[in-house]
């Protein structure tokens, strides 16, 4: 099949059936969660968020692909950079996965279409709540088919904000860059969040119960969804510079409008 373009009714074909696969792979995943997990060692932990990727993946893989028959599959979810040319499926089986493994409840189940490097169709799936996410291009942001609309704050004195880890086993300069960006926010912003998954603070930044949120790193499948999202919601997504955002982007920012320029400011004073 050809690329897909803005043509509403067919991003809607495709959107409808995204969230079939993603609810079918949340529902694999709810079967799957124990509240009461406690993993006594990494051994654990890793052979638990291995056993929930491979799970989901069974369920969700082949019909994504099957929507799109020319479309290709992003195989690393931790990976980032520009993909080749064409449409990708970036999927994330549980973003979040290092929480759902201990009992926790900040989860999900995401899949964005990427067409030529740019995000056409996401969606978001929060299986503990129910909550379903999604965004096209071009046709707005929805929360459980009601439109979103980012916050309206001018004033980071106001902002709640945050950011997080993308991955364990970050490079040094990132962790220290990333410690240095909350010090900064503590004395800029209201409130400071910093918590893992990157998407399930991102949809409250499309949302507006945040303001901004920011990352140093580049991983596709954790900033994908939340930037379709914020974006389609009336936010700005750039890097923390306040330039273009793109896959090859190597940081990440997504706000309010009326908090952005302040925001870059901040992040910016780090060098």
């Amino acid at each position: 099949m050809s690329a897909i373009h803005a043509n509403s009714s067919e991003l809607a074909s495709v959107l409808d059936g995204i969230v079939a696969a993603v609810k079918a792979g949340g529902e694999c995943l709810h079967r799957r969660y124990k509240p009461t997990a406690r993993p006594d060692n990494l051994q654990e932990i890793v052979h638990d968020i291995n056993g929930n990727d491979d799970a989901v993946l069974e369920v969700i893989k082949e019909p994504l692909l099957a929507l799109r028959p020319a479309s290709q599959w992003a195989e690393d979810e931790l990976a980032g950079g520009a993909l080749p040319a064409g449409e990708w499926w970036v999927v994330d089986t549980v973003e979040g996965n290092i929480n759902h493994v201990h009992g926790m409840s900040e989860w999900s189940v995401t899949a964005t279409l990427v067409r030529d490097n740019v995000p056409v169709v996401t969606t978001v799936y929060v299986p503990l709540t129910g909550d379903l996410y999604t965004a096209a291009q071009g046709q707005g942001a929805f929360l459980n088919g009601q439109q979103l609309q980012v916050s309206a704050k001018h004033d980071l004195k106001a902002a709640l904000v945050g950011t997080g880890q993308a991955r364990p086993g970050e490079r040094e300069e990132a962790l220290r860059r990333m410690g240095a960006s909350i010090t900064a926010m503590l004395l800029s912003a209201l409130v400071v969040r910093a918590s893992v998954p990157a998407t399930m603070q991102l949809i409250h930044v499309a949302a507006g119960r945040m303001d901004a949120f920011w990352q140093f790193s580049n991983v596709r499948s954790g900033l994908l969804p939340g930037a379709l999202l914020v974006s389609e919601a009336g936010g700005t997504v750039t890097d923390t510079r306040g330039e273009q955002w793109t896959l090859s982007s190597q940081d990440f920012l997504a706000s309010a409008p009326g908090i952005h320029a302040r925001a870059i400011q901040v992040l910016t004073s780090l060098g």
